[in-house]
C-alpha cells in the first residue's frame, strides 16, 4: 500500500462522504435497520449517529482499510450497542450463515472489487425475512451523463480506491440474489458523474 492509499485517500474519502447530501441520503435508509445488523463498508463510521437505538442490538463493521476503521472506532466509543470491527472486504464475511437481520451497505458496492460474490456474501449471512439496506451511487439515467462517466472511470477507479462511476446498482443487487422491495432514484446536488443515487430495500429471492 503507498502513502496516497494509507494516508491521503482516507481523508478525502471522509471529506465526500460526509457532504452534507450524502449524509442526508444515510439519513433516509440507516434507521430502517434493525436487529443484529452488518454494515459493509463502514469506513470511517458516519452512518453509526443515525441508527435507531430502540431497534438495532449489535452492529458488525465490515470494512478492509485499517485507516478507516480507526476513524470508525473513534465514532463508536459513545454509542450505547456494541459495534464489532472486522478487517476484511465484501467478498470475505467471517460470519455464520443466517446471522444478520439487516444488512446495510451505503456508497459501497462502487467499490467492491467482485461485487457480486459480495452480494452473494451477503445474502448468505441474511435470516430468513432480513433485509438488504441500500444506498449507492451509480449508473446514470441520462446518455450525456453516462457518456461522461464511462469516459472518467478509468481514472476514476484509479484515484478512488477503486470506486466505479458507472455501476448499474439495482441489476447487480438482483444478480447478486435479492428481490428488490422498493428503490428510489435522483441525482442530489453535487457533480453529475457522481451524483445519481438509489436507495431502497431488498430481501433474498
Amino acid at each position: 500500500m503507498g502513502l496516497y492509499e494509507k494516508y491521503i485517500l482516507p481523508r478525502i474519502t471522509e471529506f465526500l462522504c460526509s457532504q452534507k447530501p450524502v449524509i442526508y441520503q444515510r439519513k433516509k435508509i440507516v434507521p430502517l435497520a434493525k436487529g443484529r445488523v452488518l454494515e459493509i463498508g463502514i469506513g470511517s463510521g458516519l452512518n453509526l449517529q443515525f441508527y435507531d437505538l430502540s431497534s438495532v442490538e449489535y452492529v458488525w463493521g465490515l470494512d478492509p482499510s485499517a485507516q478507516m476503521r480507526n476513524m470508525a472506532e473513534k465514532r463508536a466509543i459513545d454509542i450505547p450497542f456494541e459495534v464489532e470491527f472486522i478487517g476484511l472486504s465484501g467478498e470475505e464475511i467471517p460470519l455464520e450463515s443466517k446471522s444478520a437481520d439487516t444488512v446495510l451497505v451505503t456508497y459501497t458496492l462502487c467499490t467492491i472489487k467482485d461485487v457480486l460474490q459480495a452480494l452473494g456474501e451477503m445474502r448468505r449471512v441474511l435470516k430468513p425475512g432480513g433485509e438488504l439496506l441500500f444506498c449507492e451511487h451509480g449508473l446514470a439515467p441520462d446518455e450525456d451523463v453516462r457518456r461522461w462517466q464511462n469516459r472518467i472511470n478509468p481514472v476514476w477507479k484509479r484515484m478512488g480506491g477503486g470506486c466505479h462511476l458507472n455501476r448499474p446498482i439495482p441489476n447487480l443487487i438482483e444478480q447478486g440474489g435479492f428481490k428488490i422491495n422498493n428503490i428510489e432514484t435522483m441525482y442530489i446536488p453535487g457533480w453529475k458523474p457522481a451524483s445519481f443515487n438509489y436507495w431502497g430495500s431488498a430481501v433474498q429471492k
